[in-house]
């Protein structure tokens, strides 16, 4: 067995949740270990595309977003029936007013970098196979296989936390199942080769696709992301429900392209990856968020968002609120008095998104995952720039605090209503 490296936190992970929590708490001064089972720079499915609240968390952490590679965007594009309505950010003190685009091949690499600078240990090629626990069930490292001999070791740290994605093999194991209430989306994308939308200054998404197999309307949307440097992200999310089965992606997506003008490039010969797919865990569906030393960041989690399905904002969020937590935790001894510092992290989640995705779970349950989003878009909304506003502010959660306007009064307003919701 390979002898093991000791460290104050293990993150297990290095995508989005991942990094971003390992360069918080090393910019902390926590002694921080970030374990990745690949290498990079390397692929994830994604659609790669970030909205204002996505950015506020790269300039918070410092990234350069003037560099090459980074594609702006002015708002969203919205397509439905016949009827098109393009929406700015809006001009909130909190937020950027400029969403970005980035492949996650390069995007991960970028986080990961800045995780090493501040000053995380990163081992790659170490798949972590297992918790370590006490005789207590806490969890006090990791057991893990590293490089193509898969030579064992293990990892020990007072504290863990998971980013692995929507796999969630820590959570797993140490006995957090799914909320099997909450569906899981699917989302598939391939990259064109689009000379005529790589500059597009929107993000375009379109709620009039229909299921290849039913003829249904899709319970999602399809996306075209603009890259800038010659092509553009394409795909779709499903949301389907229990009732329905599951959605034909492929045929789907093919049904969609074949409806789009030749002259956008996006046909097969214009392709410049596969078709690939990917599971998008959503609305909060593993609990707790803390527990017996364990913390769930990202899609471990199940944090996408049930309005959008996105899912890079949410994680890197989450993992600066982890990474909080945590370092604050660590200045006090081992036992009652950490872990009640430990319990601000759930409380915080629940505190900032708690009401949003409920009520985000409901509508997905009840209206996108039956109907997709055709029912929100109808031409009455599509015609109303107020409307469309007030709409795209919720589905993105882009809202100031203290409200500045009378959008931001309706959609706190509105989420005041909701219950809070049992803790967990």
């Amino acid at each position: 067995m390979a002898a093991g490296e000791e460290a104050q936190v293990i993150v297990v992970g290095a995508g989005p949740a991942g990094s971003s929590a390992a360069l918080h708490l090393a910019r902390a001064g926590v002694d921080v270990l970030l374990l990745e089972k690949g290498d990079f720079p390397r692929e994830k499915v994604c659609g790669d595309g970030l909205t204002p609240r996505g950015v506020h968390q790269l300039v918070r952490m410092g990234i350069d977003l003037d560099e090459p590679g980074w594609m702006r965007n002015r708002g969203m594009r919205w397509i439905c029936g016949g009827h098109q309505a393009d929406i700015d950010w809006p001009g909130l003190g909190r937020y950027p007013d400029f969403g970005l685009t980035r492949t996650r091949h390069d995007f991960d690499d970028i986080l990961v970098r800045h995780a090493r600078a501040a000053g995380a240990r990163l081992r790659v090629g170490v798949k972590v196979t297992g918790p370590v626990r006490d005789r207590a069930g806490r969890i006090v490292g990791v057991e893990a296989v590293t490089g193509a001999e898969r030579e064992p070791a293990v990892h020990r740290a007072p504290l863990v936390i998971a980013a692995e994605g929507a796999s969630a093999r820590t959570a797993l194991a140490m006995g957090l199942e799914r909320d099997r209430r909450r569906s899981i989306a699917t989302a598939a994308r391939r990259y064109y080769l689009s000379p005529t939308r790589t500059k597009d200054e929107y993000l375009e998404l379109w709620a009039d696709l229909r299921c290849s197999r039913t003829g249904r309307d899709l319970p999602g949307y399809g996306w075209i992301f603009p890259l800038g440097d010659g092509r553009v992200n394409v795909g779709l999310g499903a949301l389907p429900h229990r009732r329905h089965g599951t959605v034909d992606l492929r045929a789907t997506f093919d049904r969609w392209l074949a409806r789009l003008p030749e002259e956008w490039g996006l046909r097969e010969e214009n392709a410049d990856s596969p078709l690939r797919s990917a599971a998008l865990p959503m609305g909060f569906n593993r609990h707790p968020q803390y527990g017996r030393g364990l913390l769930l960041v990202g899609d471990s989690g199940g944090m996408i968002s049930p309005w959008s399905g996105e899912g890079i904002a949410e994680a890197m969020e989450a993992a600066e609120i982890a990474a909080e937590t945590v370092a604050l935790a660590l200045t006090r001894p081992e036992g009652p008095r950490r872990e009640q510092a430990l319990h601000r992290y759930p409380a915080e989640i629940r505190r900032r998104w708690g009401r949003y995705y409920r009520l985000g779970n409901l509508a997905a349950d009840q209206i996108f995952s039956r109907v997709g989003y055709r029912p929100l878009l109808h031409p009455r909304v599509m015609a109303s720039p107020a409307l469309v506003n007030t709409l795209a502010r919720l589905l993105t959660q882009l809202t100031d605090e203290p409200s500045r306007d009378a959008t931001d009064r309706v959609l706190s307003t509105l989420l005041r209503l909701v219950p809070a919701g049992r803790r967990r």
